[in-house]
């Protein structure tokens, strides 16, 4: 099957929040994806191997009682992300925030982007629903193109208000329809993207 987009020799992957404290399940609760750690490495892998710009963006929580709060072990990234920072030769820049989109944190990822002449961004990582999804849908409204491997995230259960519960893959599946539905970002598998920039 023929696909339909292309990826930019400069599109960007912004790997969102992979940091330890998210492995703290008595925190979180249960969550979806296992495949979702292997799938981001092998994005990062791709855009690496390929000398396109990625993007680590770090939580650092202002909760206190957060497993990202910093100067708490947590808050670091996870080994194999820690572990593939600076491999790459292409453009590299390390964000840190306390909000949930990546385009409010420091250094400015959209100045940056911009300074490159990006235009398409893929966005990966934790959570889903939350820092994924915010940092997808305000890349959009910045006029970007962006890319979202669904795959290559994961979230956790959550209560809402009057009761509601809603699984980790509902709430997965519900920002796969958001991002779809209102053409924020286009919801891919991360084995397409792998495919696109070999």
């Amino acid at each position: 099957m023929e696909m339909e987009w292309e990826i930019a020799e400069n599109a960007a992957l912004v790997v969102v929040d992979v940091q330890e404290g998210f492995e703290e399940e008595a925190y979180w609760g249960p969550r979806d994806n296992p495949d979702a750690d292997r799938n981001i490495a092998r994005l990062i892998d791709a855009w690496q191997e390929s000398g396109r710009p990625v993007a680590f963006v770090r939580h650092d929580s202002p909760k206190p009682d957060s497993p990202l709060r910093e100067g708490y072990a947590g808050n670091a990234f996870k080994a194999y992300v820690e572990e593939r920072r600076g491999k790459g030769w292409g453009p590299e820049l390390f964000v840190t925030k306390s909000v949930n989109s990546a385009f409010y944190g420091t250094p400015d990822l959209d100045a940056w982007l911009r300074e490159a002449g990006v235009r398409q961004i893929v966005v990966a990582g934790i959570q889903t629903n939350m820092c994924a999804e915010t940092t997808a849908r305000m890349g959009g409204n910045l006029g970007y193109e962006v890319f979202f491997p669904l795959d290559a995230t994961y979230t956790f259960d959550a209560v809402g208000p009057w009761g509601w519960k809603l699984s980790a893959q509902e709430l997965s599946r519900a920002t796969a329809v958001t991002l779809h539905d209102g053409g924020f970002a286009r919801v891919v598998r991360s084995e397409e993207l792998v495919a696109a920039v070999k």
